[in-house]
């Protein structure tokens, strides 16, 4: 048996049916081809007869991208069937994959039907599909309560009848691993040319298992896994494509592998994470903004010592930059200096004690301890007067129907310089301006604003992080305006730039 697992993507069909997440085409495009970025085998585009934006979309996608095979989903209804063969005819190579229910409930409760009458419309619409393309993909739905011996002679039939592919789905997300595996296994012994096809995972998270349902099938034959970025998709979603690359990828002595660079990993996340307006959880394996974040400091003092003392999976394999150590009350030394070197201090022990003490009882008050507390505990946050480039004028204009514009009047080593610059915005328009005054190719990486207590008029502390060639540069600033404290900043980090 091959040990290549193919991943197919229906992030854009199946992902897109959760409220609110529904992309228009040029969106659709936008994602389909980070997907082939990412390595993906399939991209399900769409389900074509739905709706004239739907068939639109398989059309341009079928367009856009060339690696990837295209998937139009279909019931098992003649123009369902035609309208997909129509929206695929761009495809370098297409796919229809259309089906039927077969649970006992779907049968007699949503068809109207029987067991032999499902059959018969099955193979039918198999054998009506090849007519368009040469690659099929069957869908037995609900298949995870289906009953195992009507399973393996619906499958067997399609099969017969052209399916290159079979898809046994967790419609419901019901099973347990070792039952969706088991069902996968009673289908590799005992449909006698399953041989002639590809069996294919689809699971979903109702109960939590999807990842570990669609391991159990690959562990038990399945060579297919269907997927969504970042685990969406209907009711609780479907299983999560970075969670299978990666678990497959963690574990080499399974010996299996898929296409998937998973250094796009993260940059896939984003992505659909941005355009469907559906954040992901902090707590999200793989992709998540905890899921390399440490705070305890045991788990920091391991980490600082070994990485895998604590990570199974290097930060950069799925495209983060580095391991976050997040101080809070259950840090340790270790990490706290850890942290202060990283912003460019170094204490002798007994020096770094004090600090830490004082470190204690702040973090005993606040959640978190940001990189300007730290400034303030180290007895260094009046910095700002040494710093190289000193703010000596900011002006801006900004308002409805107004070109955001700022000027920035910035002294260096004596000399006063004055840039002025529109943007999006009046921070991004005095970023803009600052940029062009010390002529120097730097990127916004973070950018955070944290009040220190609450009203109106409160004191505002900024925080950014820009990268100039590769190197990473941190500035901090505070100011009752936040503009004003932003400017501030960005020129505390671009100061020290060398």
């Amino acid at each position: 048996m091959s040990n290549k697992v193919y991943i197919f993507d229906t992030t854009l069909r199946d992902g897109e049916q959760v409220p609110g997440c529904q992309l228009n085409t040029i969106e659709k495009i936008e994602v389909a081809k980070q997907l082939e970025k990412l390595g993906v085998d399939i991209i399900e585009a769409g389900f074509p007869v739905s709706s004239p934006g739907d068939f639109n979309s398989v059309v341009e996608i079928s367009k856009a991208v060339s690696n990837p095979t295209i998937c139009a989903l279909t019931r098992a209804v003649k123009k369902d069937i035609e309208v997909a063969a129509d929206a695929l005819k761009f495809a370098k190579r297409g796919r229809i994959h259309t089906g039927i229910g077969t649970s006992f409930y779907h049968i007699n409760y949503k068809l109207n039907s029987n067991p032999e009458e499902i059959i018969k419309r099955a193979v039918e619409a198999v054998k009506y599909a090849r007519n368009f393309v040469d690659d099929v993909e069957f869908y037995a739905e609900d298949a995870g309560r289906t009953d195992n011996e009507y399973l393996a002679r619906v499958v067997e039939a399609v099969i017969a009848a052209g399916a290159t592919t079979i898809n046994i789905p967790d419609t419901t997300g019901y099973c347990l691993p070792h039952e969706y595996g088991e069902k996968i296994a009673y289908l590799m012994n005992n449909v006698p040319n399953v041989d002639k096809a590809i069996l294919s995972t689809h699971c979903h998270n109702d109960l939590g298992m999807a990842t570990a349902n669609s391991i159990s099938g690959v562990l038990n034959g399945a060579r297919q896994v269907e997927v969504t970025v970042n685990g969406i998709g209907e009711r609780a979603g479907n299983t999560s494509l970075e969670e299978v690359a990666m678990a497959i990828k963690s574990h080499k002595d399974l010996d299996l592998e898929t296409g998937i660079n998973s250094q796009e990993i993260i940059k896939s996340s984003r992505l659909v994470s941005t355009l469907m307006r559906m954040p992901v959880q902090p707590n999200k394996a793989i992709v998540g903004r905890n899921a390399f974040a440490h705070s305890s400091g045991i788990h920091q003092d391991g980490v600082l010592k070994n990485r895998e003392n604590y990570e199974i999976i290097d930060p950069a394999e799925v495209g983060v930059k580095e391991s976050s150590i997040v101080l809070t009350a259950r840090s340790g030394r270790a990490a706290l200096k850890h942290r202060l070197q990283v912003l460019g201090y170094d204490f002798e022990p007994a020096e770094l004690d004090e600090v830490y003490q004082r470190f204690l009882d702040l973090a005993d008050k606040k959640k978190d301890i940001t990189d300007e507390d730290l400034q303030i505990l180290a007895g260094r946050g009046q910095e700002q007067k040494n710093k190289p480039l000193q703010l000596e004028l900011l002006q801006v204009i900004c308002g409805k129907s107004t070109v955001p514009t700022a000027t920035v009047q910035v002294s260096f080593n004596g000399d006063v310089f004055t840039e002025t610059a529109a943007g999006n915005g009046p921070i991004d328009a005095a970023f803009t301006a600052v940029k062009a005054l010390v002529k120097r190719r730097v990127r916004l990486e973070e950018f955070l604003i944290q009040a220190i207590t609450r009203g109106s008029d409160d004191l505002g502390k900024v925080h950014v992080q820009v990268e100039h060639q590769g190197q990473t540069y941190y500035g901090f600033a505070a100011h009752t305006d936040i503009i004003t404290a932003s400017v501030e900043a960005f020129l505390d980090a671009v100061g020290k730039i060398a």
